[in-house]
């Protein structure tokens, strides 16, 4: 059980519904051609979990101090496990996620983007072990990270299979998945500063500078609160702009999402306490999920 919450299994879980739901609700709302078989896809999902669930045991070796205050209940490492077997499932788990993905690769023939899963595991310790104290960097790169684990579908399934006659409607489609991308990247990236306003005591007393470490807390609650009504506009012109012909998307958007990220750029303005930036953190990973979710939609209006 320990090793389960040290990977974050409920959050891997997202992550293996996101990619089966773009594989199987998404392009196939689409005429497009795919190029892995129920077989290969069982190799991208597994390559993507064990580096994901790599990266989150390094995280919690490199932050056993500032967990230690900012959250001494959930502090597994150290406590539960020691730091030599974490580090050891870490190796273990991004070695197997590197080779799931070296195999994908050349299977599809592509064996230059086994490069991207290399790129993925040394961004990961790159950022628990340095970026993760710098502000904004960190944010930025573990929010680029999650975009890639929708992109990285779209990468295999996609560009392998693009052909002179259909390479309208694969670009197309890439398009769209991109827009889920860049969704993810934002929501992701304001839940980061949520997060690091909720930390600031422990990476205050570790000598980190996140962002609210460096401006305040109730500065950084400021940016994220700009930043929300920022993504609330660009949701609201992309269902403008794309979906108006679809009244049941455009009502689910309208309550799933905009709804949901009105509230927390409400809270936002007002919040201070740390237990309310929880709260926050908390809806702000409701609204990824019914964001995610959003491509059922396209399965049935397409």
């Amino acid at each position: 059980m320990s090793i389960l919450k040290l990977i974050r299994w409920k959050n891997l879980i997202m992550i293996a519904v996101v990619q089966l739901l773009i594989k199987y609700a998404l392009f196939p709302a689409f005429a497009i051609d795919t190029t892995l078989n129920a077989l290969g896809f069982t190799f991208l999902i597994p390559a993507t979990l064990f580096i994901a669930a790599g990266g989150y045991v390094i995280n919690d070796i490199y932050d056993m101090e500032t967990d230690a205050v900012n959250k001494p209940e959930k502090v597994i490492v150290g406590k539960h496990i020691t730091e030599k077997t974490a580090n050891y499932l870490y190796i273990i788990f991004t070695v197997i996620g590197v080779f799931c993905g070296f195999y994908l690769s050349h299977s599809v023939g592509k064996p230059e983007f086994f490069v991207t899963f290399v790129i993925i595991s040394a961004a990961l310790y790159v950022y628990a072990s340095y970026l993760k104290q710098v502000a904004v960097a960190g944010n930025i790169l573990v929010s680029l990270l999650v975009s890639v684990s929708l992109m990285i579908v779209g990468m295999f399934e996609l560009l392998p299979a693009i052909t002179p006659q259909n390479q309208s409607v694969q670009s197309t489609m890439f398009e769209v998945l991109a827009d889920f991308a860049i969704f993810a990247f934002f929501i992701n990236f304001i839940r980061e500063i949520v997060k690091d306003i909720q930390d600031v005591d422990g990476d205050h007393k570790v000598g980190m500078q996140t962002l609210p470490i460096v401006f305040g807390k109730l500065r950084t609650a400021k940016i994220a609160f700009g930043l929300t009504c920022i993504t609330i506009l660009i949701i609201i012109y992309y269902i403008g702009t794309f979906l108006y012909m679809h009244t049941d998307a455009i009502i689910y958007f309208l309550v799933a999402v905009v709804g949901p990220l009105i509230y927390i750029a409400i809270k936002l303005f007002s919040a201070e306490k740390k237990q309310q930036f929880k709260h926050i953190s908390l809806v702000l990973k409701l609204v990824m999920i019914t964001g995610m979710l959003s491509m059922v939609l396209y399965y049935f209006i397409f």
